[in-house]
């Protein structure tokens, strides 16, 4: 079984869960992001989030649990360029 890097999502600043769900690909929009969360199908680090608002970290590991598949990203803090 080959296990693959999940990939790193560059994020400018700070970023909350539901957004970054959507940046990332996880969901299609913010009503699924809401749905996803509530249900229980997201895990930050491992840790499910039911939290839309939780603020993330850099190098926090999202999933969200789809039908057939579990798919995660990694947030990736990027300085702003002053």
């Amino acid at each position: 079984m080959t296990q693959t890097t999940p990939p790193a999502i560059p994020v400018r600043g700070k970023i909350k869960l539901g957004q970054f769900l959507k940046l990332a690909g996880l969901v299609e929009d913010g009503g699924e992001a809401r749905i996803a969360i509530q249900s229980g199908d997201v895990r930050v680090n491992g840790r499910v989030e039911t939290r839309r608002g939780h603020h993330l970290e850099d190098a926090d590991a999202v999933s969200v649990e789809l039908p057939g598949a579990v798919v995660t990203a990694v947030v990736e803090i990027v300085a702003d360029d002053a």
